[in-house]
């Protein structure tokens, strides 16, 4: 089957999800991407600028079975412009993100605009994909918020036939090198791995070891992630706070170099306040880390099959008190080597479904039975 794929933002986990896929996919793929940058400008263009590359192809002899793209592409806009063939495809939209939920610093700087593009593009696709059942619910959950505002020509029946269309797709990870069952000497590791952003709450992460390193406690940290302009100022605070104690500082500039970040931890630590997904987290336990997240988003869905060997094992209510708490636990099984009550392998049993191998013949057989239906 050859797949026409269109990717408006293709940088970050968009990147990641559609290399991932292709290198292991038993389908040709066509590929047109924009450059990672300027989002709202990529939303505004992306669907002439990609319909006008498209209409070169056709013009040229190409022909294709189904068409892929994402939610950073205005579909709708570009069925509208592209040539009848094309517009024909049976045609599948992943949604890695949302304009409706994705975190703004004020909800009065949010433009609905996008958040309606977002709607539209599901309207106009044949398959919805998301890649969490958390994100699927809160994507619908505003909508009919959002719809509720309307004076009048509400979308209800239109966003009941969206929800037939939907389903969800999670993303795949790598597979890391396993890491040996003796730890290598030297005080326990957290790790924390985000973008460097308000909403996944920085803040809590430096109160809490804040209260560690008052306590006395023996640790070393990892601060890594994608980096902006205009970074919570809390990270240039806590470089210089906890300076004795970081091994790895900022964006890990080569995969490789993200790989033995994640190797070298004994503990990853979330504390997020919005995520769609969680991949971050699961690369982390992928490479052997025992996690420690916040009891909301998506990560009691994406570790729901995890074993465990005690009652809330692995997650914790929210707060800076009770995360401490569980840091100074988890600090202390590290010292004894039972971090993992000796069954380390539950965390790669966990991800396993998350592993690309699994995940690629997921995707494209939920992208055939796509094409059979039409």
């Amino acid at each position: 089957m050859r797949i026409l794929t269109l990717e408006g933002y293709y940088g970050g986990s968009h990147k990641a999800f559609l290399d991932g896929w292709i290198a292991r996919s038993r389908h040709q793929w066509d590929v047109l991407t924009l450059p990672p940058n300027k989002w709202k400008w990529r939303m505004r263009h992306g669907a002439f600028t990609l319909a006008e590359q498209v209409n070169r192809q056709v013009a040229a002899g190409q022909s294709w079975d189904v068409l892929f793209c994402t939610d950073m592409l205005n579909l709708a806009e570009f069925r509208g412009l592209v040539a009848e063939t094309v517009r024909r495809l049976p045609t599948v939209v992943y949604f890695h993100e949302n304009q409706l939920t994705y975190p703004v610093r004020v909800e009065d700087e949010r433009d609905y605009q996008y958040a309606i593009t977002n709607f539209t593009t599901a309207l106009a696709a044949d398959a919805v994909w998301f890649n969490s059942s958390f994100h699927r619910d809160e994507f619908l959950d505003a909508l009919a918020k959002l719809f509720n505002r309307m004076p009048d020509y509400k979308p209800n029946e239109q966003l009941e036939a969206l929800v037939g269309k939907i389903s969800i797709q999670p993303l795949g990870i790598e597979l890391f090198a396993a890491r040996p069952l003796q730890r290598r000497p030297g005080p326990p590791r957290i790790l924390w791995a985000a973008r460097w952003e308000h909403d996944k709450n920085p803040e809590d992460f430096f109160a809490a070891v804040e209260r560690l390193a008052n306590a006395g406690l023996e640790f070393r940290m990892s601060v890594i992630g994608e980096q902006f302009r205009d970074a919570p100022a809390v990270f240039e605070r806590a470089k210089v706070q906890f300076a004795d104690r970081i091994d790895r500082w900022g964006y890990q500039s080569s995969r490789q170099a993200y790989a033995d970040a994640l190797a070298e931890a004994d503990i990853v630590v979330s504390t997020a306040n919005h995520e769609f997904f969680g991949i971050g987290v699961l690369e982390a336990i992928a490479a052997g880390a025992y996690p420690l997240l916040p009891r909301r988003l998506a990560y009691p869905g994406i570790l729901a099959h995890i074993e465990t060997c005690q009652p809330g094992e692995f997650f914790y209510d929210g707060s800076v008190k009770q995360l401490a708490e569980t840091l100074q636990t988890l600090i202390a099984r590290t010292a004894q080597n039972t971090l993992w009550h000796n069954r380390p392998h539950r965390g790669l049993a966990a991800v396993k479904p998350y592993l690309w191998p699994t995940r690629a013949q997921a995707l494209d057989a939920a992208i055939e039975q796509v094409t059979a239906t039409w």
